[in-house]
């Protein structure tokens, strides 16, 4: 058995969302998870891990700036552990924009951060106007007419592959191995 660590920066829950279901999979194959908010662990024990996730959402255009903190301060130990990294976008709920190899956001956090984790993912995020601000519902709403998204502030959407989810859990179940 081994015990895993998935640590999540999210602004409207879907990385933390997906994170759980991360979790709830490799619980199902025999292995420990502790789940972390980036915000809570400026103090981690790495020994305790045999592997780490790190999943991160972005929010106009950028990923949490505490996230390069936390990777800066932590990058000898994330280096020596089983790791990965996976982004939340809305810009991944696109096929031809949803790998690491075509996602813009990916390929800008590769460029900008100095740690090269193992394992890559990206997942699109969820649109969620119902819990928008005035200003973010303004906001987004506007980068989704630009992007050609769904405009319908009266509509929730989750564009999340589950099923992909599920199978980047099983691949990084397989690099346990």
């Amino acid at each position: 058995m081994s015990t895993i660590a998935l640590i999540y920066s999210t602004h409207d829950g879907q990385t933390l969302k997906i994170c759980q279901r991360i979790a709830q999979r490799m619980q199902a194959n025999g292995q420990q998870t502790s789940l972390l908010s980036l915000a809570d662990c400026s103090t981690i024990n790495w020994q305790e891990f045999d592997q780490v996730i790190i999943g991160a959402s972005i929010r106009y255009g950028h990923l949490n700036k505490a996230l390069y903190t936390f990777i800066e301060t932590h990058k000898e130990s994330l280096e020596q552990i089983n790791n990965a990294f996976f982004c939340v976008n809305l810009t991944a709920r696109k096929p031809e924009k949803n790998t690491p190899e075509t996602n813009a956001y990916m390929k800008k956090f590769l460029t900008l951060s100095s740690w090269q984790p193992q394992n890559l993912a990206v997942f699109a995020g969820a649109l969620l106007y119902s819990k928008y601000g005035f200003f973010d519902k303004f906001m987004i709403r506007l980068i989704m007419k630009i992007t050609g998204g769904e405009t319908d502030t009266s509509k929730d959407i989750e564009y999340t592959d589950w099923d992909k989810v599920d199978a980047y859990a099983d691949t990084l179940l397989a690099s346990l191995a």
